[in-house]
């Protein structure tokens, strides 16, 4: 796990002690640093930075008005903030802005470890979703609009799908669901692996064919294993394909 690190402070010296100090630190990625307010706010927003060590008093706007600022400019990645002063009355300021810690100038070794200690800790909790934000696992099954009601299809069910007027029949198994989703629609929510488009008005399912045939001009027809024997029109681009999709 890299840590994004950007030092906003307009003192040499004392961006030079930072640096050091995060020298000694596994998995630490430096950025551009920033010198002013304005600055900050404008790397912050190219850069992404995990954490900022943003100076209380920079020329300009202040670390706590840029921290304000980059708070309310962030769409979703909000960066952590460290407030380091010289000024132990500050610290309520930095803590206006929800920072994770402050650090008092000159830099005591031990109390920025600290400091990195809780960053480390806090951007690993970022990574790691709670139990309520975990992936639920998923059903195979499919949910059909007939325009009454969803009703659930095992995909594996179906034989082929047409469009009919201004709805789409579903032929399964053992009936016929009619739907206003599009032919397309339903083709996006269904495996490709299984599925084949063999006419633009016709989506099949390969596990379903019984036998291919021959028709004219490079065309041909699909016959289903269906009650009924269902014979599905191949387009000429659709029948240079098809038989690429099964083992020969």
């Amino acid at each position: 796990m890299s840590i994004r690190v950007m030092i906003a402070e307009d003192e040499v010296m004392a961006r030079k002690e930072l640096l050091y100090l995060l020298g000694d630190e596994k998995g630490i990625s430096i950025l551009p640093h920033a010198e002013t307010g304005e600055q900050v706010i404008e790397l912050s927003k190219e850069h992404q930075p995990d954490v900022i060590f943003l100076d209380v008093h920079m020329p300009g706007l202040s670390g706590v008005e840029a921290a304000k600022m980059i708070n309310e400019k962030s769409d979703n990645h909000l960066p952590l903030f460290v407030f380091t002063t010289a000024y132990d009355e500050y610290a309520l300021e930095a803590f206006d802005v929800e920072a994770i810690d402050y650090l008092l100038k000159p830099y005591d070794e031990l109390r920025f470890k600290k400091a990195m200690a809780r960053i480390r800790k806090k951007v690993s909790s970022r990574l790691t979703p709670n139990d309520d934000s975990k992936i639920q696992p998923t059903t195979s099954k499919l949910l059909v609009d007939d325009g009454e009601r969803m009703v659930v299809v095992a995909p594996e069910s179906i034989y082929y799908a047409v469009p009919n007027n201004r709805l789409l029949e579903i032929h399964t198994e053992d009936k016929v669901i009619m739907s206003r989703m599009t032919l397309q629609e339903l083709q996006d929510k269904l495996s490709e692996q299984f599925f084949f488009r063999a006419h633009r008005s016709y989506l099949v399912n390969l596990n379903h064919i019984l036998e291919i045939t021959p028709w004219f001009n490079g065309t041909s027809n699909i016959t289903l294993k269906d009650k009924g024997r269902t014979v599905i029109p191949v387009s000429r681009t659709a029948s240079k394909t098809i038989l690429k999709t099964f083992r020969v």
